[in-house]
């Protein structure tokens, strides 16, 4: 794991990590008896688990009540639609996301309204995210959607630990039916207390308080590279270092388990002076930071923490470099922009 800190001065002191809130799931509560009765689940699972097992999800899919669970597959369309979990439906990652200037925007709410309706969702039904398990990165789609979905005032919501990789590897039924699913009338209210705005961290930055948590890789903290899309490498000023790429079993796109995240969100609140109050994660696009924030809210249980959508795109738009650090010299951007440059003229 990388903790480091940009320089800034003293992070707000708090608590270790409570543990992760009971979530209640109606079918999941439903059939609480028959899970247990397989032997494959522990007391635990009276509560929704933000991460499912394959195994796990393949007994709820076999015991839940009709239309009570909506497997969600965020891969494109031409890779879901050969083999996919029997009753998943199609909703490509690029539907959650903004416009090529700044793809961490959050979609306009009748956008987003307009899909969860036609996927089917409502508060009684639990939602199950499901990426290609290819690598860390690929998860972050996973926790991107699933953060989007929360906004959209959803609770039952999880995510398939290791994605279809996973799936498949645990020799579990897949098929190419493409499920016809009666729309919902569920009418979406943004929840607010999830979502950092580029004027909420600009006033949190300048009254010196909260906790900044970048997600991305040693090479972007460090302002050795930027985004594309990015107008300045760097970081925001005062921020602690945690790769999104911390909570995995080494290699693959497999989150940690609870115990192990509960340590590494206690050694972030050590390296941050034991802040875990008004955390902000953030990235370049908030695709990295939704792991982080998924790791930390989702599963540590650090309730407080949001997610700033826009991220290093939005922020470094017009030029907010006074509460950045890493910030590179003239000579040393121009290398970078040169870099990017060579990058995208050979692809």
């Amino acid at each position: 794991m990388s903790l480091h800190a940009a320089p800034s001065g003293p992070v707000i002191p708090a608590s270790l990590p409570s543990l992760p809130s009971v979530r209640k799931s109606g079918a999941w509560a439903r059939i609480a008896g028959l899970l247990l009765a397989t032997g494959l689940f522990g007391a635990g699972a009276l509560a929704a688990p933000a991460l499912l097992t394959p195994a796990e999800l393949n007994t709820l899919l076999k015991q839940a009540p009709a239309d009570s669970v909506r497997v969600i597959d965020i891969r494109e369309s031409k890779v879901y639609h050969p083999q996919h979990i029997p009753g998943a439906v199609s909703a490509p990652y690029m539907k959650w996301r903004g416009p090529a200037a700044n793809p961490g925007e959050l979609p306009e709410l009748p956008k987003l309204t307009a899909l969860v309706q036609q996927l089917g969702l409502s508060p009684t039904v639990h939602a199950v995210v499901v990426s290609s398990g290819a690598d860390a990165t690929d998860f972050g789609a996973a926790a991107r959607v699933y953060w989007t979905l929360k906004v959209l005032g959803l609770k039952e919501l999880s995510v398939l630990n290791g994605g279809m990789k996973a799936w498949a590897q645990a020799g579990l039924p897949q098929d190419g039916k493409e499920p016809i699913v009666d729309a919902s009338a569920y009418q979406p209210v943004l929840d607010k207390s999830l979502i950092a705005t580029k004027e909420d961290v600009q006033a949190q930055l300048e009254a010196g308080k909260g906790r900044f948590v970048d997600a991305r890789t040693t090479d972007f903290f460090l302002g050795q590279t930027r985004h594309a899309a990015a107008a300045l490498p760097g970081t925001l000023k005062g921020a602690v270092h945690l790769s999104h790429e911390s909570w995995f079993v080494p290699g693959t796109a497999t989150f940690v388990p609870t115990a192990e995240a509960q340590r590494i969100a206690a050694r972030l609140n050590a390296a941050s002076g034991g802040s875990a109050a008004d955390t902000v994660s953030f990235c370049n696009t908030g695709h990295w930071a939704a792991t982080n924030w998924f790791a930390l809210s989702e599963v540590a249980g650090q309730k407080q923490v949001k997610l700033y959508a826009g991220s290093m795109v939005e922020w470094t738009k017009d030029g907010s470099e006074s509460l950045m650090a890493n910030v590179p010299g003239r000579l040393q951007q121009l290398a970078i922009n040169a870099k990017l440059w060579a990058d995208r003229t050979l692809k």
